[in-house]
């Protein structure tokens, strides 16, 4: 076993990262926290498995969520939505608020449409633009090839792009 010290400045530095990507593809809270709690269980019991010149740490988290959460889909069937995902440190100020309940129908279109894609174009959209991964980070954690995640991603913004102009 590890360091306690570090462990929790480990988990203090990629939780939020981890929760917000497993909440992306499982598209409900209670999942994605027990799927985010096993991501840690695994770093602290397998921590020794990592091998930094193969891969930075949060590659290595976020591959680790990826294959929890394909496994909970496939066992559970599809994801099941909520509204959004709440960040313990919500400190919006009324006036922020209100400007964000301007967009939530936009929001929630678009929250309906990514939801509706295949898992992969949903992993592949949610690792490189909004966890902000490279594409071949992104491809090692999904385990394709560079041009499959290209592939995936070039097919989501399609599919996006033509359910979000129907919809408008």
């Amino acid at each position: 076993m590890g360091d306690r010290t570090a462990y929790q400045t480990l988990v203090k530095q990629h939780l939020k990262s981890i929760s917000h990507y497993a909440y992306r593809l499982l598209g409900n809270q209670k999942d994605t926290e027990d799927i985010t709690q096993e991501v840690f269980l695994r770093l602290w019991t397998n921590a020794q498995k990592w091998e930094s010149k193969k891969s930075k740490l949060t590659t290595w988290l976020h591959r680790i969520a990826h294959n929890l959460c394909i496994d909970y889909l496939r066992k559970h069937g599809r994801m099941q939505t909520q509204d959004s995902f709440d960040d313990e440190a919500d400190d919006s100020t009324s006036k922020e608020k209100e400007s964000i309940d301007v967009k939530n129908d936009e929001v929630k279109l678009l929250r309906e449409a990514i939801s509706a894609l295949p898992e992969n174009q949903r992993s592949a959209l949610s690792l490189c633009h909004y966890q902000g991964f490279s594409n071949k980070e992104a491809a090692a954690i999904m385990n394709i090839s560079v041009k499959a995640l290209e592939s995936a991603i070039a097919r989501a913004k399609r599919s996006l792009r033509e359910k979000l102009t129907t919809s408008s």
